[in-house]
This record gives C-alpha cells, structure tokens and sequence, in this order.
C-alpha cells in the first residue's frame, strides 16, 4: 500500500512525512511518498493533500504543477481514500472568501471557507492552539477518539458546508466551528493531526487503515 502526501510548496511538509511515516511503520501500513508527480498520485493507494496559508495561494500553486490537480480528483472521485489538512481540507470548499475574493474550490464538499466570527471580541484571530473537539456524528477515524480529546489548531478561516450531514466534528471558539467535514471517501480536518499528538497519530492510523 502507497499513502501519498502531496507537496505542491504549500509550506513545511516535514512534520507530516514524519507522522506519517512512523505510523505507517508502525501499523505495517506501507510505504509513505511525498510527491508532486500525477503519475505517482494516480498510483497511490490514500492521498494526503496538507495546506498552509491563504486558500487563493494554495489554490494557485497546486495548480502551477502540471496535471497534478487532474490526477488528484481523478483519483478520488474513482474512491481513493483522501485527506486534506488545513487549508487541504478547505480547498474541498465550492468557495473561498478570503480578504474580499471569491476562489473556486474543489466543490467536493458543497459550502464556503468564511472568515471566523467569535461571538466574544476578546478571542483572538487566527484561533492557534489546543482546543477540545466535539464529534457530530460517527466516522471510522475517531476511533479510539472522543469529545473532549484535544487537537491543535492554526486558522482564520473555517468551512461552512451546507449539508450538515457532512459536518464530522466541530471546535468551539467563541461559537462553533467546523474541525472536520467528509463524505464517501473523502475527509478533511481544520486541525492538524501530525501536531495533535496522541490524537493526532490515533487519527492518523486510523486513517491508513480507512476503507471506505
């Protein structure tokens, strides 16, 4: 079994390789490649798509390497196992609204990555840091995670998918936020597992074993 991270200079990958790679090799779970080649993603057996900063920046340079968005969607509309991390996850979005622009997103989960809005003025902006997740609705990847266990957080923005039927898990900041979204065999997490520690590396196990 291949996992594939997908490095389209995004920002620091190294902490997900790593987090990846132990468990992978722990699990007996394959091998873990980061790439930004398609024929490399059309072979992968699970695909990781992480993402750091603005969504129009990450947007623009996936698509700066030839192919490469191509072969992702390719791979996980025919159901390969996905996970997008960060701005990876908010890029599954119809829409970005960040700074006044409106950017085309994947539209795998139908909604839009807004600005965040505490209700209490003294919260603030970007939300970093440790925070108690609240799961809505069962999924495969919390196993052994509960409400309450930590993950950790660095945004500005989050994604409000209009079906709630996809809305995994939230965080409260002032008000809910969305920690995870997924349908089929596509999931994404505001949060980042590979700095989640024992629920991050739970999480991700869970997710190199996901069938779905």
């Amino acid at each position: 079994m291949t996992t594939v991270i997908i490095d389209y200079n995004s920002g620091n990958i190294h902490s997900a390789k790593k987090s990846f790679q132990r468990m992978a090799a722990e699990g007996d779970f394959g091998t873990v490649l980061v790439t930004s080649d398609p024929d490399t993603v059309r072979r992968a057996d699970r695909i990781v798509l992480p993402g750091v900063g603005a969504f129009s920046d990450c947007r623009q340079g996936l698509a700066g390497f030839d192919g490469l968005f191509d072969a992702l969607e390719e791979q996980v509309l025919q159901g390969t196992p996905f996970l997008g991390i960060c701005v990876g996850m908010q890029m599954m979005a119809t829409l970005g609204r960040e700074h006044g622009n409106a950017t085309k997103g994947f539209d795998w989960i139908a909604g839009e990555v807004v600005k965040m809005a505490p209700a209490d003025p003294t919260l603030k902006i970007p939300h970093m840091g440790w925070n108690e997740l609240e799961i809505q609705q069962k999924h495969p990847l919390f196993e052994g995670i509960s409400d309450g266990d930590h993950a950790y957080f660095v945004h500005s923005y989050h994604l409000a998918p209009k079906n709630s039927d996809h809305l995994l898990a939230s965080v409260d900041y002032g008000g809910p936020l969305t920690a995870m979204v997924g349908r089929d065999n596509m999931v994404g997490t505001q949060f980042h597992p590979e700095k989640s520690q024992k629920t991050g590396l739970r999480f991700i196990t869970n997710f190199l074993r996901w069938a779905p």
